[in-house]
């Protein structure tokens, strides 16, 4: 799967010293979670248009439990004006890395002034539906290699490339030539996932989605349907639980949420069809389900999702982790969902905030301690662009 050198145009400069280091941290250490779906969950819940959570199991002692009441305060609008914003990647030096699903663009935003500045445009992109730059992250040695990495949608498949990012240069100049880590995850209209980030093990995880083919998803031998990991370089990354394979967990629909708690699990936000929408603490090599499952049911061999949402309330995005809770966007729920934890359960149901206040939510990033980036998502082709431009927010959680 990896073809680093593709589609390269020039030397990459890589710090082969940092990988290594990350690839030997990596077989030493079990991330993204111990724990297991459990015994067999409740079967459906009831018919309520309210979300509903139910229990997981959890091998580690019990541990504090996040408040069951939370509060968001927007400090303010960062930036707006923003077209089809998708990905957002703060910059250790200060800034904003926003992706623009439809332009195929990453703009950097001043956080303070909001003023925007174009890096460039990413060669090969093909928007069309729910396709196209979609996921950004900065590379683990970003402060020495100055490298982005950009998922994003083609005229034959979905894949992740990176680039050089040298802000000396000028405006719509400053992307190196991309080069191509890993490609071959199947595109569709719809359903191509496209959240990408690093994990505190330095590997690279990716939500591929499963582009409408259900029968994807359950097929451990295809890309569509699962939460792929891999090294910087591109190759499946050590320990992954299927030999060979960036598999890292399948029978997934659609997950474009990733995000870590501070025990290093790993948590995902993934679309249901017409039922359930789920958020899922993950492990390694575990079924989630879909097809067979929407949410929850009885079935022991799928891991049943800590929370679920009637999909008119979530639609899941992006996720973060703040203040001991778990925050999702959501799109067609146009509201901020805040799912207090107390380790890998539910502490209490899940509460909603900004209902239908800025449309459309896609993207959320921690901002360091109680503040979050927000990203609107109204012109994706799906909202309601006369309500305002897209924009970026700083919110204040607890």
């Amino acid at each position: 799967m990896n073809s680093r050198t593709a589609t390269s145009k020039g030397p990459l400069i890589v710090q082969r010293r940092v990988v290594k280091a990350a690839l030997a941290a990596a077989a030493l250490v079990v991330t993204a979670g111990c724990s297991s779906g459990g015994p067999p969950g409740d079967g459906l819940a009831p018919s309520s248009r309210g979300p509903v959570t139910g229990p997981a199991s959890s091998g580690r002692p019990t541990e504090t439990a996040a408040p069951a009441k939370g509060s968001v305060k927007v400090v303010r609008t960062v930036a707006q004006g923003l077209k089809s914003p998708w990905g957002l990647a703060p910059l250790p030096e200060g800034g904003l890395l926003v992706s623009s699903r439809d332009e195929g663009t990453i703009t950097r935003v001043d956080e303070k002034t909001g003023r925007t500045t174009e890096l460039g445009q990413v060669p090969g992109v093909a928007p069309a539906g729910e396709g196209g730059l979609l996921g950004i992250a900065l590379s683990p040695a970003y402060a020495s290699d100055h490298m982005v990495y950009a998922y994003f949608t083609t005229a034959s498949d979905n894949r992740i490339v990176r680039m050089l990012y040298d802000a000396k240069k000028p405006p719509g100049e400053q992307l190196g030539a991309p080069d191509t880590i890993f490609k071959g995850t199947p595109k569709g209209m719809i359903h191509n996932g496209g959240r990408i980030a690093f994990g505190p093990d330095g590997m690279l995880y990716a939500g591929a989605g499963e582009t409408g083919t259900r029968g994807l998803a359950q097929d451990k031998k295809a890309l569509g349907g699962k939460i792929l990991r891999m090294t910087p370089d591109g190759d499946p990354a050590p320990g992954n639980p299927f030999d060979g394979s960036v598999v890292y967990s399948y029978g997934h629909r659609n997950v474009q949420g990733l995000a870590w708690d501070d025990r290093q699990r790993l948590w995902a936000s993934e679309f249901g069809q017409d039922t359930w929408d789920e958020l899922n603490q993950i492990k390694p090599g575990d079924n989630y389900g879909w097809p067979v499952v929407e949410g929850r049911s009885d079935d022991p061999k799928y891991h049943n999702p800590v929370a679920q949402w009637r999909t008119d309330d979530a639609s899941p995005s992006g996720i973060a982790y703040a203040e001991g809770s778990l925050w999702m966007a959501g799109l067609k729920g146009e509201r901020l969902w805040r799912v207090p934890l107390e380790g890998t359960r539910a502490a209490a149901a899940p509460q909603s905030f900004l209902k239908g206040r800025y449309g459309r939510l896609r993207t959320v990033v921690p901002a360091g301690g109680n503040k979050l980036w927000l990203v609107t998502s109204e012109t994706d082709g799906r909202g309601s662009p006369g309500k305002g431009d897209d924009r970026i927010l700083e919110l204040e959680v607890k």
